[in-house]
């Protein structure tokens, strides 16, 4: 981080008369925890500001303390709608293209507000007024944390801040386990662990809230879903719209589970792919030198990590499921490693 882009950052906080924080759609842990661990920053700081997210996500992440403060655009959008036109500042944490918004990204983009974008996928648009984006960082939280570092406010670090960043910096790194993971990241858990943060409690909240029929949804897709891909290092598990609403889906049940298809021996590339009311969900995983971005927006216009990315498709699941086989049978020697 620059010290231009923080001082012209912290200017055009202390300036702002009304200020917004947003996320991508269907966020996740590091989403929802910069989100929160930025309002709390700012609550610091003096200002107030909204939190703005496109759509609903999973309980295991509404325990964060301002969840309650946290404003769903699919739910209102009329009101999104006069909260992003009245901002004179907005925050876009964990995207860098304002379409990772979905529905919310016409408002945004008609918006006369300076962005301030704080992110680690590639590839970032440069609709922002200052942009602090490293796509080496394990997550959007430890780039939070740098920022209000790098601006000499470490001692604003309150509890709910801590267990904000703590959270999205959990999930987004596998429990520390990914190979974005470095020692920064270990450094800044350590500091968050040592001014009283109880990682244990934070753990817990978001691995150990599990229903039973999410524990039967996960042993359905593992036991008559999971599929090889012959000669090509790659699983797959795909659910359609009728399995899910068997075991009574819930946003964010299927959290995880492309993971399970990555750890097996001998898997360098796995999918989850989901059919959802309007679109097909996919995500991405990979080990080694495989680049699932890449893979993900040449076939099917996402995009995210080397290692880690999503996409959707209006196409039916078949056709989905068609169209990525296809499409790892192009990339059988690439993934013939390890």
């Amino acid at each position: 981080m620059e010290e231009q882009d923080i001082t012209r950052a912290q200017e055009l906080i202390k300036s702002a008369q009304h200020i917004v924080i947003t996320t991508h759609r269907s966020p996740d842990g590091d989403a929802i925890g910069s989100s929160l661990a930025m309002l709390h920053y700012l609550n610091q700081l003096g200002k107030s500001a909204e939190v703005i997210v496109p759509n609903n996500y999973p309980k295991f992440l509404k325990w964060m303390p301002g969840n309650d403060e946290v404003k769903i655009y699919e739910n209102d959008r009329e009101a999104g709608d006069v909260l992003i036109a009245k901002a004179d500042l907005i925050f876009s944490l964990d995207y860098n293209i304002l379409s990772r918004t979905f529905d919310m990204s016409d408002s945004l983009e008609k918006s006369s507000a300076d962005f301030i974008l704080i992110d680690h996928h590639q590839n970032p648009a440069d609709y922002p007024t200052v942009t602090f984006s490293d796509t080496t960082s394990c997550s959007t939280c430890q780039l939070v944390y740098d920022f209000i570092e790098y601006s000499g406010h470490l001692e604003l670090i309150n509890d709910d801040i801590a267990q904000a960043i703590y959270c999205g910096i959990m999930t987004d790194s596998g429990s520390f386990r990914f190979s974005s993971v470095n020692d920064r990241t270990h450094l800044i858990a350590g500091r968050l662990i040592a001014s009283g943060l109880d990682h244990a409690y934070i753990h817990g909240q978001v691995y150990d809230t599990n229903v039973l029929d999410r524990l039967k949804l996960v042993g359905h897709a593992l036991s008559n879903k999971l599929e090889i891909i012959d000669g090509s290092h790659t699983a797959l598990i795909y659910l359609d719209r009728s399995e899910l609403e068997t075991y009574n889906y819930r946003p964010g049940d299927t959290e995880g589970l492309v993971n399970y298809a990555l750890s097996m021996e001998g898997i360098n590339l796995a999918a989850f792919i989901r059919e959802g009311n309007n679109e097909v969900k996919m995500s991405f995983r990979s080990k080694g030198h495989f680049d699932v971005n890449q893979f993900a927006r040449t076939y099917f216009n996402g995009g995210g990590h080397i290692n880690a990315a999503g996409a959707s498709s209006g196409a039916s699941l078949e056709d989905v499921i068609s169209k990525f086989k296809s499409a790892v049978s192009q990339h059988s020697q690439e993934l013939n490693f390890g």
